[in-house]
């Protein structure tokens, strides 16, 4: 049986008054972080892993529920999952390491980049900055292509998007405030990143990471799949609640982005990369420091990151034992991740789970709460 929503929305409150209890502290850190993957798939997500590095390289890992509802095989500790959103950090990343060689300018126009490209329904390419780009204050109104119900999604899974057409699509619509002045989430505005890099370098934003960040740090097992629509092994199964009696397997898939969303990884890359760029080993001081920049989040996301800031391509979070981390979460195909580092870049923590709660409000927020408790405690210790 299904918890209700209510239930749902009392164990992740539960979870996160352990923020505040002796219990959490009381136990070792693999007990902590296994009671919080449990948590998780008490809420109903079907699988759910874990991973903690601490200062001194030491690692504790945790899962719970299953790969597959179908056979119940378990959850692959290190498996493969869609980096989704959090794939912003490393455009961001590639973005700032081209201003640090002068290559580009955080206040180059998009007209500069792309003349013309983004001119409609009072969309203007040359009042928008790259760093609005980065920082979500561009205005660019968000419309990429999405699957709200399990016809649509069958209907859409093997869809090819293009770059200019995902922006052709935004720019349909009138900016949601002017450059500068507001602050939403908006995906069309990586695309326009891409772009961007591709033009910068004469080569696909996807090359530049792998060439800049990836390679450099060995991370060989996060991958750009393009347009395949599967993944590598091992990787849990991924599924969408869309309500009662509706819980789809949306493994097969191509994201509606290519450039930006293809990306898979690891906790244990997602990690190592985390750490890396706030250890200052991607970027230098300088330009690390325009990335630590932050401005406040809209209303409707802090329901999500209370006390929530956005940088260049990573969110300022506030820590429940004083100060704050740094993240950028994903969720594309039936894939959530939440992630996290310390300032210093010497304790981190990843949580995937490969199934989206993707109906009522309360499944969302119950889901989302427990994952950054579970991010929380990992990184208070």
């Amino acid at each position: 049986m299904m918890p209700t929503p209510r239930r749902l929305l009392a164990l992740a409150l539960g979870a996160a008054a352990l923020l505040s209890s002796g219990v959490a502290a009381a136990s070792s850190p693999r007990d902590s972080l296994q009671r919080d993957t449990e948590a998780i798939h008490a809420l109903g997500v079907s699988g759910v892993q874990a991973r903690v590095t601490a200062p001194d390289g030491r690692q504790s890992v945790a899962t719970s529920g299953t790969a597959d509802l179908d056979t119940g095989r378990p959850v692959p500790a290190d498996g493969y999952f869609r980096m989704a959103s959090t794939a912003k950090t490393l455009v961001a990343t590639v973005v700032l390491q081209l201003e640090a060689e002068g290559r580009l300018s955080l206040d180059d126009t998009v007209d500069h980049w792309l003349p013309h490209v983004v001119r409609e329904n009072g969309n203007d390419g040359r009042r928008i900055t790259v760093r609005q780009l980065l920082q979500h204050t561009s205005g660019i109104h968000d419309d990429l292509p999405g699957y709200t119900t399990p016809e649509e999604y069958y209907q859409q899974r093997h869809d090819v998007h293009g770059l200019r057409q995902l922006v052709a699509r935004a720019v349909a619509h009138a900016p949601d405030f002017p450059p500068g002045e507001g602050w939403a989430y908006s995906n069309t505005g990586y695309v326009l990143l891409a772009l961007i890099v591709q033009e910068a370098t004469g080569h696909p934003a996807h090359q530049q990471i792998e060439d800049r960040v990836l390679r450099p740090l060995g991370l060989d097992r996060t991958r750009w799949l393009g347009t395949s629509p599967a993944l590598p092994r091992p990787h849990a199964q991924a599924y969408q609640y869309f309500g009662p009696g509706s819980r789809v397997d949306v493994t097969d898939q191509i994201p509606v982005d290519p450039e930006n969303l293809s990306w898979v990884t690891t906790t244990r890359d997602e990690n190592r990369l985390l750490r890396a760029l706030l250890a200052s080993r991607l970027l230098p001081a300088r330009q690390l420091a325009e990335m630590k920049r932050t401005v406040p989040v809209s209303a409707e996301v802090q329901q999500l990151w209370p006390g929530g800031r956005y940088g260049l391509g990573l969110v300022e979070r506030p820590l429940s034992c004083g100060g704050s981390y740094w993240s950028h979460e994903g969720g594309d195909g039936g894939y959530i991740t939440l992630n996290g580092v310390t300032g210093d870049g010497r304790r981190s923590a990843v949580v995937s789970m490969s199934e989206a709660r993707g109906d009522p409000p309360d499944h969302i927020l119950a889901q989302e709460n427990a994952a950054s408790a579970l991010i929380d405690h990992a990184l208070c210790g």
